[in-house]
């Protein structure tokens, strides 16, 4: 009996790859005479295992083309992690879409970039070749991991096809090796557990079961989406701090999507901040919270809670992100820039780069890092 395609992460599901196409009009296109510079910063193990180039991906709709990712590129080193960082509708998860080649076809489209693993585009691909990569090379721990799984079979037989499908391993052998990674990601009783479904389990508990699937095929990549999401603050650091046990075991890179500055502060050695659908800056993480050179990013960490202003009012951004199917003319964020001039309106800022490893895409990039701004 087949499972339902249910989970992506097993790579054996029915969802259609979006293909690369050509540009459609009105989209964001890579220019090499105008482009910004890839924003890859240092990595610590050398050459990037993952490279996602000038993507860009729209989605048709009954109000116009909704560009959902415009032009975004990052790179990641085996060991690192980096953080996505933006408000929900930014384009932070259709990005790890992406990648993992899971967008619905229709309505969406990929209409340029490139993405490489291990320096192969998994764009050109064709889809069983895909399809072997996913789970293998690039993984997903998805935010919500009750609708992540299938309902109708125990956690221990999803599992357990990971090992079946992909490496053809015995049905005996697939759920010893399924108990095992239950066992390692701290399933109390994991091989009695193994046989429960998913509503069976806690919040945690079955994010818990989502990471042991993801690791399964030992990917050289896991892009974690929202992992913490609707859990409590002791169990989102057990999750957080289980990812960082199996990714300094396992060398893996860590793709951390979220909204949640304290996670990222923690965990990530480099973040990218997206803002309507583009990265607006990139760079270690320490220097980005710390002291920013967009105004997004500014904007964000002051609306952050603090013990040191403790009893004083949060400042949040004023308005509301764009609709990305009517996007404004300009830099993006100008409607709700305290430091927007007539530049802003009508001239799109590009990333640049400021103080060494740091790319900010502002017009005033400088003088917003050195606090000359509102």
């Amino acid at each position: 009996m087949a499972q339902p395609a249910r989970s992506h992460s097993t790579g054996s599901g029915t969802t259609s790859p979006v293909a690369a196409g050509p540009p459609a009009t009105g989209t964001v296109t890579h220019d090499d005479s105008t482009s910004s510079p890839r924003p890859d910063g240092e990595h610590r193990s050398g050459s990037p295992v993952l490279e996602v180039d000038h993507l860009s991906v729209e989605f048709a709709a009954s109000s116009g083309v909704v560009h959902a990712v415009r032009d975004v590129s990052y790179s990641i080193g085996r060991g690192e992690t980096l953080a996505i960082l933006g408000e929900s509708g930014s384009g932070k998860s259709v990005s790890a879409q992406a990648v993992m080649g899971i967008l619905d076809s229709p309505p969406a489209r990929i209409t340029g970039g490139a993405i490489r693993l291990d320096g192969e585009d998994l764009l050109q691909l064709p889809e069983a070749r895909r399809r072997r990569l996913r789970g293998a090379g690039v993984s997903m721990v998805f935010q919500d991991a009750l609708t992540a799984l299938n309902p109708v079979f125990p956690v221990g037989w999803q599992i357990a096809e990971m090992f079946r499908v992909h490496r053809g391993v015995r049905r005996a052998e697939a759920h010893r090796r399924a108990v095992q990674l239950l066992d390692r990601v701290g399933i109390p009783r994991a091989a009695d557990r193994a046989a429960d479904y998913p509503h069976q389990f806690s919040g945690g508990m079955r994010q818990r079961v989502m990471i042991a699937m993801a690791l399964a095929l030992d990917p050289q990549v896991l892009i974690a989406d929202e992992p913490t999401t609707a859990l409590d603050v002791t169990v989102q650091l057990q999750i957080m701090t289980l990812l960082k046990d199996l990714q300094a075991e396992r060398s893996m890179a860590l793709v951390l999507i979220t909204h949640d500055l304290g996670v990222v502060g923690h965990v990530a050695d480099r973040v990218a901040v997206m803002y309507a659908g583009s990265i607006v800056e990139t760079g270690p993480t320490r220097s980005v919270l710390s002291n920013p050179a967009h105004p997004y990013t500014k904007g964000l960490m002051r609306s952050v809670p603090t013990a040191s202003a403790k009893g004083a009012r949060l400042e949040p951004i004023a308005g509301s992100p764009p609709d990305l199917a009517r996007i404004p003319s300009g830099c993006a964020f100008h409607p709700r820039c305290p430091r927007a001039e007539a530049v802003c309106k009508e001239r799109t800022p590009m990333l640049t780069t400021v103080a060494g490893a740091r790319h900010s895409a502002c017009h005033f990039a400088e003088e917003v890092l050195h606090a000359r701004t509102p």
